[in-house]
C-alpha cells in the first residue's frame, strides 16, 4: 500500500528479471497501516490529504494513480495477509495477487483493507485457488509469518536510521509510535556471504545494481527489453513506466487494453483484462 514502492516497481521488475535464478527474492510485509494507528477524526479530509500526498509521489514516479481514492486503508493486515498467502501457491501466482492488491489503491482507488476485499481483489487470477487462499489467508502459520515481517520491518540496520541523499525519498527509517524505528518503504536488503547492503527508498536501477556487485561481482546480468508484446505476456499488468524500461523502445504493447487512471494508463492482457477488477465494478461484490 506504499505509493512509493508501488513506483519502484519498473525497477523492481528489472532486477528480479537481471537476477532470475541467482538470488533467493524474499518479501517482508512490513504493514504500513496497523491495526493501533488512530482513527482519523475527520475520515473525508485525511482521504483528501492523502490523496494529494499520493499525487504528488506519482509525479515523481510517473506511476499511475486513482482518479478518486475512496478513503485511506484502514489496515495493510488484511491484504498482507492475502500476499502472504498466496506465495504458497507458487511464485507466478503470488506475483499476480499482489500486483492485484496494489492495484486495487493505486488503479481503482478501492483499498483492499478487508479479508473480503483482498480476496476479492485476487479473484480471477490464472492458476489461483481461492478456496486455498481463503483458508491459508486465515491460517495460523501465515499470520505468524506477518507477525514476524512486522516485527523485522521494527529491526532496520544501523544505516538506514540517517540517510542522506538527493532523492525525493531517501528512505530513512520512520520512527514507530512506541519510540522505535522501522524501515521505510520500500527497503531492499541485499545479503550473502561477503556481508549486506541496505538500499532504502526510491532509487535507480543503478543504486541497486551497485549493492549488488558490491557483494558478487559479476552476479548481475541485465537483459535487454523484451518486444512490447512478449513483456504483456510475460507480466500481464503493466504501468507507463513499466513499459518505458521493460518494453523494446518503451512502447505500449499492440494488443492491451488501456485503463486510464489520473496519471497515465496501465496496460492490461486481454485475458486479465477479462477477470480484473477495473472491469468488474467493486459495488458488484456486496462488499
Amino acid at each position: 500500500m506504499c505509493p512509493w514502492a508501488w513506483g519502484s516497481e519498473p525497477v523492481f521488475r528489472r532486477l528480479r528479471a537481471a537476477l532470475d535464478r541467482r538470488v533467493r527474492w524474499r518479501r517482508a510485509y512490513a504493514i504500513l497501516f496497523d491495526h493501533d494507528d488512530d482513527p482519523p477524526p475527520d475520515p473525508a479530509a485525511e482521504t483528501a490529504w492523502y490523496a494529494r500526498y499520493v499525487e504528488e509521489i506519482t509525479a515523481h514516479t510517473l506511476a499511475p494513480r486513482a482518479v478518486r481514492l475512496s478513503r485511506v486503508a484502514a489496515s495493510s493486515w488484511p491484504s498482507s495477509l492475502v500476499a502472504g498467502a498466496a506465495e504458497l501457491q507458487g511464485a507466478a501466482v503470488a506475483e499476480r495477487v499482489l500486483r492485484r492488491l496494489r492495484e486495487s489503491v493505486f488503479v481503482l482507488g478501492e483499498p483492499a483493507d478487508t479479508l473480503a476485499r483482498a480476496l476479492a481483489a485476487a479473484r480471477g487470477v490464472p492458476g489461483l485457488d481461492p478456496v486455498r487462499l481463503e483458508s491459508d489467508a486465515a491460517s495460523a502459520a501465515v499470520l505468524e509469518r506477518v507477525r514476524a515481517d512486522r516485527a523485522e520491518a521494527r529491526r532496520p540496520v544501523p544505516e538506514v536510521l540517517s540517510v542522506q541523499d538527493a532523492s525525493p525519498h531517501p528512505g530513512a527509517a520512520r520512527t514507530t509510535l512506541d519510540g522505535g524505528s522501522r524501515y521505510a518503504l520500500p527497503t531492499l536488503l541485499f545479503r550473502s556471504p561477503a556481508g549486506y547492503r541496505a538500499v532504502p527508498g526510491w532509487r535507480p536501477f543503478a543504486a541497486y545494481a551497485a549493492a549488488v556487485d558490491a557483494l558478487c561481482p559479476g552476479l548481475l546480468s541485465d537483459l535487454a527489453p523484451l518486444p512490447p508484446d512478449e513483456a504483456l505476456e510475460h507480466h500481464r499488468s503493466l504501468t507507463g513506466p513499466e513499459a518505458e524500461l521493460l518494453a523494446e523502445g518503451g512502447r505500449a504493447p499492440s494488443h492491451a487494453v488501456r485503463v486510464d487512471t489520473g496519471n497515465g494508463p496501465l496496460w492490461l492482457h486481454p485475458q486479465e483484462a477479462a477477470v480484473h477488477p477495473t472491469t468488474t465494478p467493486w459495488a458488484a461484490t456486496g462488499l
